[in-house]
């Protein structure tokens, strides 16, 4: 379905960018994977390139820092440069408290990364895609854009950011041919909530107790069938859940 289209994947180490790293390869794409952790990255690559024979370039690179960002884009292999498709995944919560208990560090992390790193990247990629009036770029909301929820403050305003960020982009981008989607999940079990509670396990573990949580392979799945609608389709916004929430707060949980 992609063979031969160039992906770049901020976030890919784990998670849902990794799973879209899977969905994709499996569907022929070429892939630039962009995250922090160079081992990780290097292991997926690997992984893929025997599962599939995927051609992967790894991008060690911190979102938030934007003169890393232009260098690692920058200077990419001319056989890399052309991007086709960005997905914007690099993203985090920190902390679960009332704003006038909120620690600013963690404010300044995920704003750090969930709205300037996602300008960061897009800033360097999308200019080609003009230039060739062709491309998609792939925003990965949360259900916290749509609604906000206790002590969510200033995550659910970061994750409101990237939905505006998705709909102006949209205007901006009227008549070049390129498409912008953007997707927000519900419960999703990957690291999010060890990465929110700074490794408690107990606690992430309780966020995802007596429930079925979405996968990071259902996102993916949501992903790639977005990126692979004819070139006059867009699927513009999608929220998707698993079947026991309701909202960003209301989630039935069976008693054990």
């Amino acid at each position: 379905m992609l063979q031969g289209k160039t992906v770049l994947i901020t976030g890919a180490s784990s998670g849902i960018g990794q799973a879209c790293a899977e969905r994709f390869a499996e569907s022929g794409a070429r892939l630039l994977l962009l995250a922090r952790r160079r081992e990780r990255l290097e292991q997926l690559a690997a992984q893929l390139q025997q599962r599939y024979g995927t051609s992967t370039h790894c991008l060690v690179c911190d979102v938030r820092d934007r003169h890393a960002v232009q260098h690692v884009l920058g200077t990419l292999p001319p056989e890399w440069a052309a991007i086709d498709i960005l997905i914007n995944n690099a993203g985090l919560a920190r902390g679960l408290a009332p704003l006038h208990e909120g620690d600013p560090e963690d404010w300044d992390e995920m704003l750090d990364t969930n709205i300037r790193g996602l300008l960061n990247v897009t800033r360097v990629v999308l200019p080609g895609m003009v230039a060739r009036r062709s491309g998609m770029v792939i925003n990965i909301g949360s259900i916290a854009g749509r609604e906000v929820y206790p002590n969510g403050n200033v995550y659910c305003a970061t994750k409101h950011a990237v939905r505006a960020l998705s709909e102006a982009l949209r205007i901006d981008l009227n008549g070049t041919g390129i498409r912008v989607v953007n997707i927000d999940p519900g419960l999703v079990e990957t690291e999010f909530s060890l990465v929110r509670f700074r490794g408690d396990a107990d606690r992430a573990r309780k966020v995802y107790e007596g429930l079925q949580p979405l996968s990071a392979a259902d996102v993916a799945d949501v992903v790639l069938f977005c990126a692979t609608r004819p070139p006059h389709v867009v699927i513009a916004d999608v929220l998707i859940l698993p079947s026991a929430q309701a909202n960003t707060w209301l989630v039935h949980r069976e008693r054990s």
